[in-house]
């Protein structure tokens, strides 16, 4: 048996049967966690090779971690939600996309490639929960891989996280469907979606669908999570004048309100034959964000390197309201989740 069928075969153990899924009278059934909508027979596993089919009924992660980490909320990156305070962060194997470029390929790639793997460390919501207490942290969210994919686990521990206090989220390439947001939605407060492109030929190289995407940023901003998109600017690959426009364009006729956070790619995992972003192509992105008529836009991965634009400034009167460095808070002039100077909301969970 290779290692990875090895690897496959442990994390079957923890396994239990699903939810999101419908049956079909032939055996296979439908699983309804991501836009793949895999139409899974029996003894198949789905796209994302975490999610199963076992005597005709769906067989889904549950009770381990593969990944698990306490960070500031900016990390997330999350700028409109308690600023300075920290998340415990968890994630599991698989993912619905092969992006060649993943910063967390240990994690996503673990059932696609050999040299990728991540031992599952056994883990209940409350404790996930009591670890967040004891951290201190504000927040607790999915992340790491594709959180859509393992969004039946994800409940469990929001479920439990929420009676304790905590905001809860996903970080995630926002390849969502109507039946998985509604089923998060009564536990989940918060979305981040990786905006990729703006081509569809680019998503179909990362094994994703653009209007999929585009239809789920819609979509969760339409049912009440908080929402906030990050865009790895790639050179060469998605850092065009014209494709930037186009992003902050949608994003801008959702909500100008939507924070857009446009961050430096660094080679990374198989993708090495793109340079790394400069700090003139990030400010270049992030003033054409600006220009679109969004209101929140922020330059990532370059601390001190990009202006004024890692800083919250006030729609209304333009005073920066939040200035940051990185994932460091240097000011926080926010009253009441208003600026200062003009009383002008700004859109966010503040404390």
């Amino acid at each position: 048996m290779s290692e990875l069928a090895t690897f496959k075969e442990l994390l079957k153990t923890y396994s239990h049967e699903g939810t999101l899924y419908e049956t079909h009278s032939d055996g296979s059934l439908t699983c309804f966690a991501c836009g793949h909508r895999c139409r899974i027979r029996q003894g198949r596993d789905g796209i994302c090779k975490v999610r199963f089919n076992q005597g005709g009924k769906l067989f889904v992660p549950a009770n381990y971690t593969v990944g698990l980490q306490c960070d500031p909320v900016e990390k997330k990156p999350f700028y409109h939600v308690f600023p300075g305070e920290f998340a415990v962060t968890f994630g599991m194997p698989g993912c619905d996309f092969h992006c060649s470029y993943c910063q967390n390929w240990l994690t996503s790639q673990a059932l696609r490639d050999p040299s990728a793997y991540a031992q599952p460390q056994p883990i209940s919501p409350c404790d996930l929960v009591e670890l967040g207490k004891k951290q201190q942290a504000r927040l607790i969210v999915s992340s790491y891989n594709e959180p859509l994919i393992t969004s039946e686990w994800a409940r469990d521990v929001f479920e439990h996280a929420k009676k304790a206090g905590f905001l809860t989220g996903y970080v995630s390439n926002g390849n969502a469907t109507p039946e998985v947001l509604d089923y998060l939605r009564p536990v989940t407060d918060l979305f981040n979606i990786d905006l990729k492109s703006f081509r569809d030929k680019n998503y179909r190289k990362l094994g994703g669908v653009l209007t999929n995407i585009l239809k789920a940023i819609e979509m969760v901003h339409e049912k009440g999570f908080w929402l906030e998109v990050v865009t790895l600017i790639i050179p060469g690959f998605n850092d065009s004048d014209t494709e930037l426009r186009q992003m902050a364009g949608f994003l801008s006729e959702v909500s100008p309100d939507i924070p857009w956070h446009v961050t430096a790619f660094h080679q990374s995992y198989q993708m090495r034959d793109h340079s790394d972003t400069s700090a003139e192509t990030l400010i270049r992105a992030a003033e054409i964000g600006y220009e679109a008529g969004l209101h929140y836009v922020y330059a990532g991965n370059m601390a001190g390197q990009v202006g004024e634009f890692e800083n919250t400034f006030c729609p209304g009167c333009g005073s920066v309201v939040i200035r940051r460095t990185g994932y460091l808070i240097q000011e926080n002039r926010l009253s009441n989740g208003s600026c200062p100077d003009c009383a002008e909301k700004i859109a966010g969970i503040w404390l």
